[in-house]
């Protein structure tokens, strides 16, 4: 079952990172949005402000189930061949956790600054939602805005 992940599209380190999962998964089970989707957002009840939070990882088949910042990257491993055997590592010496997720901040909150802004948001060759591909996942229509 695929899952979402949400990026910031104009964002040179998020990028590059959604073009190496793009280039290891190809789509079997990530999908993507840039966060300067609004209409995409909107439909998987994604605010602006739950943005500024970092990524978003969204599992389609049960879109309650969330993660978001560096608990989004961990999840993201584990969901990779022996990833998960990392991820637990990672999660079990004392003290990386906590300095793994004040560095995602630091950097979630300093990313332009660090590594660039792109010109134009990226768009990956596997969009969530595209041609509407997810509209099994959604009970209700998406709002539009007037």
């Amino acid at each position: 079952m695929p899952y979402t992940v949400i990026y910031d599209g104009k964002c040179n380190l998020c990028v590059t990172l959604v073009q190496l999962l793009e280039s290891l998964d190809k789509g079997d089970r990530f999908q993507y949005i840039p966060m300067q989707d609004p209409e995409s957002l909107q439909r998987w009840n994604v605010t602006p402000q739950d943005c500024e939070l970092g990524m978003i990882l969204i599992d389609a088949a049960a879109p309650e189930r969330r993660w978001q910042g560096s608990d989004a990257a961990e999840e993201i491993g584990q969901l990779f061949p022996l990833g998960n055997l990392f991820v637990a590592a990672y999660r079990a010496l004392p003290g990386l956790k906590w300095s793994g997720d004040r560095i995602y901040e630091q950097v979630r909150d300093n990313r332009y600054t660090l590594f660039g802004q792109r010109n134009h948001v990226y768009h990956t060759a596997y969009p969530a939602c595209d041609s509407n591909a997810c509209d099994r996942y959604f009970s209700t229509p998406a709002r539009s805005e007037p």
